[in-house]
């Protein structure tokens, strides 16, 4: 095998790799197309809080390193596994 063949033969390898890798790329895409379209689908809701308990959140969340919202929605999660377990 000659060095042009050799190098045909990489090239070769390289494109089927880089088709791969753009399929991969298509469906990693989709699915955070997928995840979010899901996200926009959260519904809303209006929480009305005691101000020590809107507080005491704040602070949790803060040492989760989560939003506020994103704590309460963990905690709400959290509460309905627990629920389901029993």
């Amino acid at each position: 095998m000659d060095e042009y063949e050799k190098l045909e033969e990489q090239e070769k390898k390289l494109q089927e790799r880089l088709d791969r890798l753009e399929v991969m790329e298509t469906e990693i895409r989709d699915r955070e197309k997928k995840l979010k379209e899901k996200e926009k689908a959260k519904k809303q809701v209006l929480l009305r809080l005691a101000p020590t308990l809107w507080q005491d959140l704040a602070q949790w969340a803060e040492e989760d390193y989560r939003s506020i919202n994103g704590q309460i929605e963990f905690l709400l999660a959290e509460a309905v596994r627990q629920r389901k377990k029993k």
